[in-house]
């Protein structure tokens, strides 16, 4: 057998439609942590984000055979992992915010104090992001978490591109004027 590693994303999900476990193992890896970054920021908890991780990668088995390639299999899954949330959170308004493990990684060159300050400005920061509005951070994790395209996001999400660009603009306008009013540069520390 041939390692999975090497296939494309799109040749896994038609191994993935015939059941081959490998193959979803393979997409598991490959996207397990970037898809639970995503949900974390989107639900505020870290253990409903794993659960509803695991929830798109069973979705993501039942309906491999109805991929139909119009956009990429990871653009796909978000757009799945993202149903999963907002359907979450229609019937759940009392999710808390947890992202300080997912935002908080150290620079091993840095010394304790660069270090300290560096943490002082990345709470700062998540403080602004958590006060952009729910459609505004949505845009702004999509496309600078996770490196999705205005036209991927525009699939996930289910709007227009443009709608996106004005989203993306006025983020990051308001983000601005927070980090402004928080005292914050644009440097580190």
């Amino acid at each position: 057998m041939a390692s999975a590693n090497g296939n494309s994303d799109v040749e896994l999900i038609a191994r993935v439609a015939s059941k081959d476990r490998v193959a979803i193992e393979v997409l598991y890896g490959r996207y397990q942590v970037r898809l639970y970054r995503f949900l974390v920021r989107l639900v505020r908890n870290e253990a409903i984000a794993e659960e509803l991780t695991n929830e798109t990668f069973l979705e993501v088995w039942r309906s491999a055979g109805r991929f139909e390639s119009r956009s990429s299999p990871s653009t796909w899954m978000f757009a799945i992992a993202r149903n999963k949330a907002v359907s979450l959170l229609r019937k759940r308004s009392e999710v808390e915010l947890d992202d300080d493990a997912a935002m908080s990684i150290e620079d091993e060159a840095d010394t304790p104090e660069v270090a300290a300050q560096k943490g002082d400005k990345a709470a700062l920061i998540r403080a602004c992001l958590a006060r952009l509005s729910a459609e505004h951070r949505e845009v702004v994790d999509l496309v600078y978490y996770h490196d999705k395209s205005i036209k991927e996001v525009s699939e996930i999400v289910g709007i227009p591109e443009n709608t996106v660009k004005t989203r993306m603009f006025h983020a990051r306008k308001k983000l601005s004027e927070l980090m402004a009013e928080a005292g914050i540069d644009r440097g580190w520390p």
